[in-house]
């Protein structure tokens, strides 16, 4: 019967079994060491018998094995329990030797982020990198609970579409069958349409945006969590929701897996259960004061502003989560509320310095959102937006939502410097493989 690593330390002193790879070997003393790895961790081995040390030779990393041994305490070893009187058995042997050492930690420096990529495969193995996606694997976890609590339905919906939800350019198109696709932005318009079905709905998937950037903060394919919910009292409810979910899962992940964000030298969280509330307006104007470079005439924020706001709230507010309210008429979707004073009823969320999503009340009054699609150059009768449209003649009540980014939020938890160090296989204009 297999033990797993985690679970030695209950079988001190007995004989156990435990498979997995061969994570590094070292030769101390006349005694050759052995790491194992399996889904728990490492466990290490003491190796006396010169038979079975012979049955390394010639082996690398990655080498598929079972051992039996007597489990004994021993505080140096990992996880506090190493195996003796081992006797190995190879089940799948390694003889090429890796491009990369995995039994050390990764460089994500800049300049060496092609290398981890190129590599990733292997990579992937090393205990550092593993911890990062279990990080994400339970940020994931503690959304999903949180919203079921909520009444939220999970659905899934269509990735290849046949029209553009955000509108633009940024699409990646495609032949489907003889007629012109895209592969989906985001899930906006499935998601407003499923108010109508379930009140509250929520999809955690990939979408995928044509943008030419090739910065630290944008890829071509991204995991987003989106949010809908319906018979809202106004915008308040949706930053309400969007707030409480995210004090939850970072309190959560913060308190369930200190000991690993600390190996990964991730910052200190500073939250408070109600995050500060400022229009952009605001923010253009502290900011203009406090550095000299005006940005009043600004419609949207700069980077370096939502830079600058989170680390004003964190000191000021002890807060590092921020919401940016009041954004310009001019840079609103069809799909969004305006207010009379020229903005509309949307905010961006702001947390460490860069957007993790906006969160607008929708238009749901039929009439209004046609009026607001003919302006801004969407024919509500073609084929990609009809039948969205018709959900709203056929009744929608006020609703809102938001699109969230996974692979920014798990970047800013750990404190990584690149939104690709949070990806398994990242996506950008230079990178379609491994």
């Amino acid at each position: 019967m297999r033990t797993l690593s985690k679970d030695l330390k209950a079988a001190v002193g007995k004989k156990v079994s435990i498979e997995g790879w061969l994570h590094k070997k070292r030769l101390l003393g006349g005694l050759t060491f052995i790491n194992v790895r399996d889904r728990g961790g490492l466990t290490q081995v003491v190796i006396k018998d010169k038979d079975e040390v012979e049955k390394l030779r010639g082996l690398q990393i990655g080498t598929v094995l079972r051992v039996a041994g007597t489990a004994k305490d021993e505080p140096r070893a990992p996880g506090g329990v190493e195996l003796h009187d081992a006797s190995l058995e190879i089940l799948v042997p390694v003889t090429e030797e890796p491009p990369i050492e995995i039994d050390k930690p990764l460089s994500h420096k800049p300049e060496n982020l092609d290398t981890l990529f190129d590599h990733r495969v292997l990579g992937l193995r090393n205990l550092q990198e593993t911890s990062i996606f279990r990080i994400r694997s339970e940020l994931l976890r503690y959304i999903r609970e949180f919203l079921y609590k909520n009444d939220f339905v999970e659905i899934n919906t269509p990735k290849l579409v046949a029209g553009a939800a955000e509108g633009g350019a940024e699409v990646f198109k495609l032949d489907y069958f003889g007629k012109e696709a895209t592969l989906a932005q985001s899930p906006q318009l499935y998601k407003q349409i499923m108010v109508g079905v379930f009140e509250r709905v929520f999809e955690i998937a990939p979408a995928f945006r044509a943008e030419l950037s090739a910065t630290t903060r944008h890829v071509s394919e991204v995991t987003m969590l989106d949010i809908e919910m319906g018979f809202i009292k106004d915008h308040n409810d949706v930053l309400n929701m969007l707030q409480d979910l995210v004090y939850d899962v970072l309190v959560r992940v913060y308190k369930e897996h200190d000991e690993e964000l600390k190996s990964l030298h991730a910052p200190e969280l500073v939250l408070k259960p109600e995050f500060p509330r400022y229009p952009m307006a605001d923010i253009h104007k502290m900011f203009t004061e406090a550095t000299g470079k005006d940005t009043t005439k600004e419609l949207d924020l700069t980077p370096e502003e939502e830079k600058w706001i989170c680390e004003y709230a964190k000191e000021k507010e002890g807060c590092e989560a921020v919401f940016a309210t009041g954004l310009p008429i001019e840079k609103m979707k069809f799909y969004h509320m305006a207010e009379d004073d020229k903005t509309a009823r949307s905010a961006d969320l702001l947390f460490r310095g860069v957007e993790i999503s906006t969160v607008p009340q929708r238009e749901h009054r039929h009439e209004n959102l046609v009026e607001q699609m003919k302006k801004a150059g969407v024919d509500p009768n073609s084929p990609g937006f009809a039948h969205y449209v018709a959900a709203f003649k056929h009744g929608l009540p006020p609703h809102g939502g938001c699109g969230f980014g996974i692979d920014r939020l798990t970047e800013k938890v750990i404190g990584l410097a690149n939104i690709k160090e949070a990806i398994l296989f990242p996506r950008d204009i230079n990178r379609l493989s491994p």
